[in-house]
């Protein structure tokens, strides 16, 4: 799939068709970018159940035009029970990934729907929230066709999920992984989902649905306790940015990682590649990767316990001497600590140019796999990436922010375009990031093409703790093999894989056409009018 969809009135993006139909519509009955993104956001809690929902986390950059762009920040803190004698006091030296203590932040992302909505509010958004749930709550009543990523990837993940309290009541009809095709109803998320329509998004942390979630996380033996819910807030911060040749580029500032996705497209330029797909183009990415992995697992975490400020590698100086550590023929050994996670990426532009670039994750697939009996909210394990030993600022305490995998990205082109793009994918995104828009901003591809072609990976995939240089089998041999012999630990796998993310981007020209793809790895479609 190499052809780019266009339109002029408003364009989105989702890892899911339904989302995307679902955004599409509300977009056709007046509603901005930001209400389209709300309704794909609370689709896929329902029809991509494995990979998201209003159990995780959620981050959005939101740009008007003419405006500054606002971030967004829906991230859960840690539990003030969670501590690491919390942990110790039961023989553990990590924090589980799985299971009721993995489920030891704030469920987040509906908070930011709600400071989302009301940024929507103050751009003239007027479409009421039990409208943009309705999609995402007649699937969840009426049933969804479970697609062949869900089924996989429950198949695959059972034997660590399925004790997990709720697990199987959901998740596994029959005792057995859901069949591909087959229909599954949600119906404690459909009534969680219309009520959160009817009394709005603060009824998660301080209202009776607060409560009723409390009683859930405790029945499951979870440390988060109704205090944790009502002392959360959404906030809005300062997006990161850096300055390239032809664009400035936006991110999210810690807890995640996208500093490092500034870091690795800043760095790349200065190497002066001229040609894509060649070995310059792939060594010279991840070799710069590896620089910018250094510098955030060294200091990336809760901002408030960071050592250092982020801002500082995106200073021209700073980035200019990192950049003559990148050898242009040999590769920097790599093992170096790797983080996962599946995700949720979505974008939206509407044709009055407002673009929304959002992400939502409840971590590992299925996160901690706790779902709660009454609303049927399958809890993240965000928390899970703490430490309990040592220091800095991935050390667990009460009320700390987590390490976020999750970044989205938009991007301002001097010639007047805009550009948001993102994906799953956990130690994946800032490098399928730096993919897609060198292809497309850097090397002239299409949009559609960009998103399409080979990937690779540096780090881990979905399952393991791997460290090799993932590649899809379409790279040309002759590259591969130019790889090997600068000392890359290439690991070939297949032509298209989900183990590379599920990516996408939306681009809205000055003259207002507008430009999406999807990734044909995931069940996604990208959708104007």
């Amino acid at each position: 799939m190499l052809n780019t969809p266009r339109a002029r009135r408003g364009m989105v993006t989702a890892p899911h068709h339904l989302a995307a139909e679902a955004g599409l519509a509300v977009l056709r009955e007046g509603g901005n970018a930001i209400e389209a993104t709300v309704a794909m956001a609370a689709c896929l809690t329902v029809v991509y159940p494995h990979m998201t929902g209003i159990g995780g986390d959620g981050f959005w950059l939101i740009a008007a035009p003419g405006q500054a762009p606002i971030a967004v920040e829906a991230c859960g803190r840690a539990a003030m029970a969670a501590t690491p004698e919390l942990y110790k006091s039961r023989g553990l030296s990590s924090i589980p990934w799985r299971g009721p203590l993995a489920a030891n932040t704030v469920a987040a992302t509906v908070s930011g729907w709600g400071e989302a909505l009301r940024v929507s509010g103050e751009l003239g958004g007027t479409l009421p929230l039990s409208r943009l749930v309705a999609d995402a709550v007649w699937h969840a009543e009426h049933g969804f066709a479970v697609t062949q990523s869900q089924h996989d990837l429950t198949t695959e993940k059972m034997p660590e999920l399925k004790d997990a309290p709720g697990f199987a009541a959901r998740f596994l009809p029959g005792g057995a992984p859901p069949a591909e095709r087959s229909l599954m109803t949600l119906p404690a998320m459909a009534a969680t989902l219309k009520r959160i329509g009817a009394a709005g998004t603060e009824d998660f942390y301080r209202g009776a649905l607060a409560k009723q979630i409390a009683a859930d996380l405790a029945k499951a033996g979870s440390p988060v306790t109704a205090d944790d819910l009502a002392r959360h807030q959404a906030r809005r911060v300062a997006p990161l940015s850096v300055a390239l040749k032809a664009a400035r580029l936006f991110n999210f500032p810690p807890p995640t990682q996208g500093l490092s996705s500034l870091m690795i497209l800043a760095l790349f330029e200065r190497l002066g590649v001229s040609e894509a797909e060649g070995f310059a183009h792939i060594h010279g990415l991840v070799e710069a990767t590896k620089q910018a992995f250094i510098i955030r697992d060294r200091i990336v975490g809760d901002p408030e316990a960071m050592p250092e400020p982020p801002q500082k590698y995106l200073e021209a100086g700073l980035l200019d001497l990192l950049a003559t550590k990148i050898d242009r023929k040999t590769a920097l050994p790599w093992p170096q600590p790797a983080s996962g996670g599946d995700t949720t990426w979505m974008g939206a532009i509407d044709g009055n140019g407002v673009a929304v670039s959002f992400i939502q994750s409840i971590y590992f697939e299925f996160g901690s796999g706790c779902v709660l009996d009454e609303t049927g909210i399958n809890w993240q394990n965000r928390g899970s990436s703490f430490l309990l030993e040592g220091k800095g600022p991935r050390l667990l305490a009460p009320g700390r922010m987590p390490f976020h995998t999750l970044n989205p990205a938009m991007a301002r082109f001097d010639d007047g375009r805009v550009m948001v793009y993102g994906t799953m994918g956990g130690e994946g995104q800032p490098q399928t990031q730096s993919a897609l828009f060198s292809r497309y901003a850097m090397f002239g591809q299409g949009l559609q093409a960009a998103v399409t072609a080979p990937r690779w990976l540096l780090g881990k995939t979905w399952g393991e703790n791997s460290v090799t240089l993932k590649l899809e089998s379409r790279f040309d041999p002759a590259l591969v093999t130019a790889l090997k012999a600068a000392g890359h630990d290439v690991e070939m796998l297949g032509a298209y894989t989900g183990t590379m993310g599920h990516a996408g981007a939306i681009v809205r020209h000055a003259d207002g056409v507008l430009e999406g793809a999807t990734d044909p790895r995931s069940d996604g479609a990208a959708a104007g009018f």
